[in-house]
């Protein structure tokens, strides 16, 4: 379900203090959207407020943990009293973990789930109702990545994590396919963000050269979270299913379709030269 127009709609997007989040928030202020941000980060989300009302925007922000059922629940009936149903949810909130599975303790585990898979279920159980009941064209946005249609070594949690909301995604697809409410998957590739920059997400065994190799390569190679930002506003004009943006999303893709084995030997190449490995 195509929205044309982007005008005085409702868009409410998680994880919005930084990064993809943020640049989507941005890019949606550019249509002339109305922007319901949240975030656990709540010096982020005032900077990016302030930002965005000094451009002309109307912004609306939010202190919520994705992780939090009854805070997101409460957060829902709280903006569907203030502002109606939204007409675009993008579930961005998420977090990535490196390190070898063996080599990695079992506590990062639950946090990268209950943010990257959770987050999404709470975001989607909490908010489609309303969207269902408003009536009209409405979308919902799950981001997922890249590592959903096929991983890199030293990312087990966060490639299962996204797996998982790739499926949650299809699924959703088929339910809500008798309603107004598309579901669009988004699969960014390589991003340069400050993902691999938190030390808090990587496993102890992973060596400062290797983090600084890592970071090189995502400053080098890695696209812009602008790029991401627009590929999701043009999938809401065109009511896409599927975004692949970045380099290698699209790739892999493609060579998936083709040899599993062929993708891994790829794959593996390629992560002994960047410090996957």
């Amino acid at each position: 379900m195509a929205i044309a127009d982007l005008n005085h709609k409702k868009v409410l997007i998680t994880g919005a203090a930084s990064g993809i989040g943020r640049a989507t928030a941005l890019a949606f202020a550019r249509q002339g959207a109305t922007l319901l941000l949240c975030d656990v980060d709540a010096q982020g989300l005032e900077a990016l407020r302030q930002q965005l009302v000094s451009a002309g925007g109307t912004c609306f922000t939010y202190c919520t943990d994705v992780t939090d059922a009854v805070g997101m629940a409460t957060l829902a009936a709280q903006v569907h009293f203030a502002h109606g149903a939204v007409d675009v949810l993008i579930n961005n909130a998420g977090i990535g973990y490196l390190g070898h599975f063996l080599d990695s303790d079992l506590k990062h585990w639950q946090r990268v789930m209950n943010i990257n898979l959770m987050g999404v279920v709470h975001g989607c159980y909490s908010f489609i109702p309303h969207m269902i009941e408003a009536g009209g064209p409405r979308q919902v946005i799950n981001v997922a990545s890249a590592a959903a249609l096929f991983p890199s070594p030293s990312m087990a949690a966060y490639a299962a994590s996204k797996h998982a909301v790739y499926g949650l995604s299809e699924v959703l697809k088929m339910e809500l396919s008798d309603t107004q409410v598309q579901v669009t998957t988004v699969c960014p590739g390589v991003i340069n963000t400050p993902i691999v920059a938190n030390h808090g997400n990587i496993a102890p065994s992973v060596g400062s050269e290797q983090i600084a190799r890592l970071q090189d390569y995502y400053q080098r190679k890695g696209c812009s979270p602008d790029q991401v930002a627009r590929s999701m506003v043009r999938a809401v004009q065109e009511g896409r299913d599927l975004v692949l943006v970045g380099p290698f999303a699209r790739l892999i893709f493609q060579l998936r379709r083709i040899s599993v084995g062929l993708l891994r030997r790829v794959v593996l190449n390629d992560a002994r030269k960047i410090g996957y490995l």
